[in-house]
């Protein structure tokens, strides 16, 4: 690089932004090796930036980005219906109340009803919600999403021409239907996935469909290449002694297929890999190295104890021992984490509130991102209410952020108690692209120094240009 002179830091005139207001799912049976492993430890945060060592998620013009969003899902809907659940309304409301992201569900059944034979309709359907996206600028992750594998056993998922029990037993749980994973037709479903090579090509061919199809969508972020995976647990083997052995032996070598697949037809795009859910009772993961030079550790955030209904814990230190377990594989393997999944299912119970402060400040330490789960209109897990209001203590997920960061982060935080939010960065020497500001519904100030920085607002957002070079200073005040 060339090098060049930065002139004195000046102040840029403080911009006041108005944005307007508007616009059990499953209990795991937690073994004694797992309880064992919930012993609180400090988080090893580094002093003064913005959290452990683990890599920075980019975009194509190279800038840091922070993905903040939602699951966004239609499992009712089949056949000629699939997706119809979901209208602009999903993705427009998601921009207005400050959040980029979407992890979009999409179902191989619907995707793929008879081997071989794509449904034309359902990637149209993706496609018009990827448009919506991009017109009110949210960026899209396609998760490939199954509940106990799919169809053949009453959920949404891998179709049931591609499942394979050998003819083992399956009970219905209704009223625990996590408890399903554990059946032995569920389980042994899960090997022939893995290792049946026809079954492999099918699951890669599914992923070459979608590549090919939305590779150049300006709102495609990437692919989430399985959703929970889960496996068959041997006799004599625990859970987390099984799930290491899944992961290492059946989930790295399927996550390398499915890279090849789509790096087929899409050679930029983010690919997302999750672990077992065991990851969630703060047990690291086995995976080993997915060979791809742009991959995303993707875990859950799920606490056993609130997904059966209890209030938030801030003794139990399930946090602590989350954040300790799920940073290690990217510390390890140098990928960035994107949490795919979060949220308790009753948010109004009385240490709610704490939940969510202690959950975003321990996200915001590790990840690059997350999905809370699901943005919906109603009641249980979803982030609104029918009306279109926040329920209770989910306005929390909604802060000022930097979506996107032309240049290298020094620091960013968010002070809730004092409204303030405050970015410090090297600009990048080349590049034309703005750092973007997210800003959720309210009255924001925002001041920026450095260089010659430039901010220009708009409802939710707002632009910050800077000499190339310069150290850049951005506060963003309530009020």
């Amino acid at each position: 690089m060339r090098g060049t002179r930065t002139p004195p830091a000046r102040r840029s005139p403080v911009l006041r932004v108005r944005v307007p207001r508007g616009g059990a799912r499953r209990v795991l049976a937690v073994s004694a090796v797992v309880a064992a492993l919930l012993v609180p430890a400090p988080a090893r945060a580094r002093s003064g930036d913005t959290g452990r060592d683990v890599p920075a998620l980019t975009d194509r013009q190279g800038r840091v980005l922070t993905l903040r969003g939602w699951n966004i899902e239609d499992k009712t809907h089949r056949g000629d219906q699939a997706l119809t659940g979901i209208t602009e309304r999903h993705l427009s409301d998601l921009r207005a109340r400050g959040f980029d992201f979407a992890r979009l569900l999409v179902l191989w059944d619907d995707l793929e009803p008879e081997p071989g034979r794509y449904s034309r309709t359902y990637l149209r359907r993706i496609g018009r919600i990827l448009d919506w996206a991009g017109r009110h600028g949210v960026k899209v992750v396609l998760d490939a999403h199954q509940d106990v594998f799919g169809p053949a056993f009453g959920h949404r998922g891998i179709p049931e021409w591609a499942t394979r029990t050998d003819g083992l037993p399956f009970t219905a749980h209704p009223d625990d239907w996590f408890a399903e994973y554990f059946e032995p037709a569920v389980q042994r479903a899960f090997t022939h996935l893995y290792e049946d090579a026809d079954l492999r090509r099918a699951q890669a061919g599914m992923w070459r469909t979608l590549a090919r199809r939305f590779a150049r969508h300006p709102a495609l972020l990437g692919y989430d290449l399985l959703n929970e995976p889960m496996g068959e647990q041997r006799p004599g083997e625990d859970q987390v002694t099984a799930a290491g052995r899944i992961e290492r032996e059946q989930l790295t070598p399927m996550y390398d297929r499915l890279a090849r697949a789509v790096r087929s037809a899409d050679r930029r795009s983010w690919l997302f890999v999750e672990p077992t859910p065991v990851v969630g009772e703060g047990v690291p993961t086995g995976l080993g190295r997915v060979a791809d030079p742009r991959v995303v550790y993707a875990p859950h955030f799920y606490d056993t104890a609130m997904e059966a209904g209890a209030d938030y814990d801030p003794g139990a230190g399930w946090i602590e021992a989350y954040e300790r377990a799920v940073t290690a594989y990217p510390e390890r393997y140098r990928v960035p984490v994107v949490v795919g999944e979060w949220g308790p299912p009753d948010s109004t119970l009385p240490n709610m509130g704490r939940f969510y402060r202690d959950a975003m400040a321990s996200l915001s330490r590790y990840t690059a991102g997350w999905a809370g789960y699901v943005w919906c209109y109603g009641g249980g897990y979803c982030a609104l209410d029918g009306s279109g209001a926040f329920r209770p203590h989910k306005e929390l997920t909604a802060e000022p952020y930097a979506e996107a960061v032309a240049g290298t982060v020094g620091s960013a935080a968010y002070d809730a108690g004092q409204g303030v939010y405050r970015l410090t960065y090297r600009a990048a020497r080349r590049g034309s692209a703005p750092t973007v500001l997210s800003l959720p519904p309210g009255s924001w100030r925002i001041g920026a120094d450095g260089g010659t920085a430039v901010v220009r607002g708009t409802a939710g957002r707002a632009w910050v240009r800077a000499v190339p070079g310069s150290r850049v200073t951005v506060t963003v005040t309530r009020g």
